[in-house]
């Protein structure tokens, strides 16, 4: 939860306000849980919606790229920076994708089904499909073009 948390917020403490709403909601919505799917699914459609509603109500804090908060516990200093600057790198891209395709991304990082996510998103699976290629698609060439700069 505190990965996806991280997809739709800048910085450390946003991060965590959300995922303490996130899972608060959780809580509140588990007595209502009918066992229509899975309880993972139940949990991060929660979260997804959650996490839609917190970023429409913030507006993006300006924390650059290299202030953000990313812990590395592997030995290698040299190895865990080029890491550490691939996934922000990466969580950047991500959060300049479209709502939609930032949610199946998320969601297939998080190893969840094109079922599940299709339940989650209530769409069907070839959309899960389409939205997957086409975010894929454009995170290569958002990568690509920071990559020329």
């Amino acid at each position: 939860m505190l990965r996806l948390a991280g997809t739709y917020t800048r910085d450390s403490s946003d991060r965590d306000d959300l995922f303490q709403d996130v899972v608060l909601a959780i809580w509140g919505a588990l007595p209502s849980f009918r066992g229509d799917s899975s309880e993972r699914t139940f949990i991060f459609r929660i979260a997804h919606n959650r996490a839609i509603r917190y970023s429409s109500r913030r507006h993006p804090p300006s924390t650059p790229a290299e202030e953000i908060d990313v812990s590395d516990p592997r030995p290698d200093p040299e190895k865990g920076f080029a890491t550490e600057q691939r996934e922000t790198r990466l969580l950047e891209a991500i959060r300049l994708l479209p709502v939609s395709y930032r949610q199946v991304i998320t969601l297939t990082l998080e190893d969840l089904s094109y079922a599940e996510i299709a339940q989650i998103l209530g769409i069907n699976e070839s959309n899960v499909g389409v939205r997957l290629n086409r975010a894929r698609q454009l995170l290569r060439r958002l990568l690509e073009t920071n990559d020329e700069r």
